[in-house]
């Protein structure tokens, strides 16, 4: 009676299927069905963390086998009138049994005296075998919602071990064992389970088809790292996870995606290894933008402005020089030079020092200029970039000395400069008199180094001097600053941006994403301040994050860190991905939530996951082993411990619609 009334409450319950294959087990053992159980063993030691299991070749080859990383649950004998509960194990080792060196005593003196035949008896004592498993934790259901299911990572009781049974669950059981934590509401699949790498069956026995599950609501605002060796499956899990997010918010716009794609593979298909791409599947929700435009890719132009920059422009002039081999020492002096930027022009104070700053950004204009990078007058005078007198400004005038212009041009001296032309021939006509008279008493004491190396790359005396930037103007658009006002729009109404950033040098791709991180950044923390977030959430995508996130544990105050520490709170969420987990700073990797990882061949890096992450611990030698593009070893928020999942390959039709297909 009192197994009725359990029964009773519990049938609502998920875990109602374990209640149910127990049964089950128990007729196939009374009417001597062995092969149609799910049976593995016995329990032979157990303990809180460890449980040894006695087993048996026939036993193995039932199930399919037990291959190293199985799942298998311990069950007692008899509920006794508890609610259906199981312990969760997974197959760590194979362990010594009792009799370990009477059967390797019996296996030598039969290869010794060359008898491949045994007798019954002997088989039956040769047949064997223990395991080492270790305790992951205890599925059981939740005392105040019949219909879900909790699972702790300890156990709550250890009794004797031979008042437990060992099974290899079912694909429904399994089911509960992969998904049964995740969150319900937007739930997607993201592949199959898969436990070996080794497709080989076992007593022609196919592992059973199991999906693997995942919440996008523990990527929204959350922190989510892809580790591994190249060309094994990491940007198809990008792919995989953009989707699921697509996917679950296609009614309600909740998730502004934003992607920077290095290598162009998420806004362009590549026929050639049969990748597809995201725009491809979900063209009128992807919006992409291209430094250099493809024919197949609708997209809009991704431009610097290098007037409206020049600290950073002028860092990306320097390093396009360098692939240019351009060695001449005009050249090499006017990289090596440093510029403010305009804000930290205008935060000078009226005087010498902003005077002389405004200089030297107008000497780099001037560059420009005369190499032929188009302006807009009325956007740099929008600036507020003015030096001189705070009662005579002007946004063209360098404000020499009157002593020097009258040196320069005579005593009828010279109109100050209105336009960028003007400027333009003006600091030509300074710099050859300069060239000219280098020990005037008016030049001294009024242009520093950097002054020089720059009027020297504007008026070389030999050398083509601005020419030589003309092939960089292809980066360039005076009207640049818009682009960033116009993705924030996009991201705000749940729009997937691409940025394609194929064939950029690093600076480039550094450039850009520093500036769209913090501009997402103050946007959402303005946002957060007026209360505007609501629900909805940015999702950020970084590839090669070694290059862009801080190496020094100590720095850990600039946009990427800070998307680590607040991200949660703003409603920002990352994606990024390396080879080393050891490149990325402790501290982020401390603050991040999800994990896939797939091969990696230092066993240092292993070790270092491991430290990082206590899941990952004793795992260490199947991410080494293991080579299968698409193979991977996830953690989810949502997840208590390790699940192998072999990802769907990501593919769209010609239609747009996408489809999954095993990788």
């Amino acid at each position: 009676m009192k197994d009725f009334f359990s029964d009773a409450e519990h049938q609502d319950s998920p875990l109602r299927a374990l209640t149910d294959f127990l049964n089950q087990e128990a007729r196939n053992e009374k009417a001597g069905k062995y092969d149609d159980m799910r049976f593995v063993g016995y329990v032979l030691d157990l303990g809180f963390d460890d449980a040894t299991i006695i087993t048996s070749d026939p036993f193995k080859k039932a199930v399919g086998g037990v291959p190293r990383g199985s799942f298998l649950i311990m069950a007692p004998d008899s509920l006794e009138g508890m609610p259906p509960h199981f312990t969760l194990l997974r197959v760590k080792a194979t362990a010594p049994t009792p009799l370990s060196r009477d059967v390797q005593q019996t296996y030598f003196e039969l290869h010794k005296k060359s008898m491949p035949a045994l007798d019954i008896w002997t088989r039956g004592e040769l047949q064997w075998s223990a395991l080492s498993a270790n305790v992951l934790g205890m599925f059981f259901p939740d005392q105040n919602d019949a219909g879900k299911i909790i699972f702790s990572g300890d156990v709550n009781n250890v009794v004797s071990a031979h008042r437990y049974k060992v099974y290899a669950p079912t694909k429904e059981l399994l089911g509960i064992i992969v998904n049964g934590t995740v969150r319900r509401e937007n739930q997607f699949s993201v592949g199959k389970l898969r436990l070996t790498e080794c497709s080989l069956p076992f007593a022609n026995s196919s592992p059973l088809d199991t999906d693997v599950r995942v919440s996008t609501s523990d990527f929204r605002g959350f922190r989510t790292a892809m580790f591994g060796k190249t060309r094994l499956g990491k940007s198809n899990v990008v792919k995989i996870i953009a989707q699921s997010i697509l996917e679950t918010t296609k009614d309600d716009n909740s998730v502004g995606q934003l992607i920077f794609d290095i290598n162009g593979e998420y806004a362009n298909d590549n026929p050639q290894d049969g990748n597809k791409s995201l725009c491809s599947a979900y063209p009128d929700r992807c919006k992409v933008y291209a430094l250099t435009p493809r024919p197949n890719t609708p997209s809009e132009p991704l431009k610097l402005n290098f007037y409206e920059q020049p600290d950073s422009c002028i860092t990306i002039l320097r390093t396009l020089l360098e692939k240019e081999n351009q060695t001449a020492q005009y050249v090499r002096s006017f990289s090596s030079v440093q510029l403010p930027s305009i804000e930290d022009v205008i935060a000078l104070q009226p005087g010498s020092q902003r005077t002389r700053a405004v200089r030297r950004i107008q000497m780099y204009w001037a560059i420009l200029k005369k190499a032929g990078f188009n302006s807009d007058d009325r956007r740099l005078r929008g600036l507020g970039l003015t030096g001189g007198s705070q009662h005579a400004p002007s946004h063209f005038n360098p404000h020499f000395k009157k002593g020097l212009i009258q040196a320069v041009y005579g005593q009828q001296g010279h109109q100050p400069p209105q336009t960028l032309d003007e400027l333009k021939t003006h600091l030509e006509q300074v710099e050859n008199f300069r060239q000219q008279n280098k020990t005037h008493a008016e030049i001294q004491g009024v242009f520093e180094p950097d002054d020089e190396a720059l009027l020297e790359f504007l008026a070389p005396v030999i050398g083509g001097g601005p020419r030589i930037l003309r092939p960089f103007m292809v980066y360039h658009d005076p009207q640049a600053g818009h682009f960033v006002q116009k993705i924030l729009g996009y991201l705000d109404s749940g729009k997937t941006v691409i940025l394609d950033l194929g064939n950029a040098s690093d600076d480039i791709r550094q450039y850009f994403s520093d500036l769209l991180s913090r501009a997402v950044f103050s946007h959402q923390e303005q946002k957060f301040t007026n209360n505007n977030l609501a629900g909805h959430f940015i999702q950020l995508y970084f590839e090669e994050a070694h290059n862009l996130f801080p190496k020094d544990e100590k720095d850990f105050t600039g946009v990427y860190a800070r998307f680590a520490k607040e991200g949660a709170k703003f409603h920002i969420g990352m994606v990024y991905s390396t080879q080393s987990p050891s490149t990325i700073n402790k501290e982020l990797l401390a603050q991040t939530e999800n994990f896939f990882v797939a091969h990696m061949s230092s066993q240092g890096e292993a070790e270092s996951l491991a430290r990082l992450q206590v899941q990952f611990d004793g795992l260490q030698q199947d991410i080494l082993k293991t080579r299968t593009p698409g193979y991977m070893r996830m953690l989810t928020f949502s997840h208590r411990f390790i699940i192998p999942v072999q990802v769907t390959k990501f593919e769209a039709t010609a239609a747009g619609s996408v489809t999954g297909s095993s990788q």
